[in-house]
């Protein structure tokens, strides 16, 4: 075999290697993180955005790690206000739509900018409007306090 041929073949090799490192470390902005962040930035305290703020939006706001205490606060608030009542077990099953709920538990527990006066209040309200979930409610904020860093 050539020299040449050799070396062409390595430097080529290595051209490959290089772009596959850089597919595998480059990692491009989620578009859903930008979506979250213009939600989180949005006022939701004024009275006409209350009533279009869905809890998919509110989900988004309390599970974004970049929302403020203040931002926090006021998801839980229209949480509470708009969606308080969790639908009613089937059976000994949770209803589904109880996962959305127990999700916001945990990762308003888990928040670093959380205080215990928002997750005190969030787990209160739930319990006091659920009676049924009192357990499952414990449970989510117990997950999300062991998690706590």
């Amino acid at each position: 075999m050539d020299i040449t041929l050799i070396i062409k073949s390595v430097m080529g090799l290595v051209v490959i290697l290089g772009i596959l490192m850089f597919m595998l470390l480059y990692k491009p902005k989620d578009k859903r993180a930008k979506n979250v962040k213009k939600q989180v930035k949005k006022p939701v305290n004024n009275k006409q955005n209350e009533k279009k703020v869905d809890l998919q939006t509110l989900r988004a706001i309390i599970k974004s790690k970049s929302s403020t205490t203040k931002d926090l606060d006021i998801a839980v608030d229209n949480v509470l206000k708009s969606y308080g009542s969790i639908p009613k077990k089937l059976g000994i099953r949770t209803h589904p739509d109880f996962d959305i709920y127990s999700e916001m538990l945990f990762m308003l527990t888990k928040h670093k900018n959380a205080n215990k006066n928002i997750i005190l209040r969030f787990n209160r309200e739930l319990e006091k409007r659920n009676p049924q979930y009192k357990l499952e409610i414990n449970d989510a904020v117990s997950r999300g306090l062991n998690a706590r860093v």
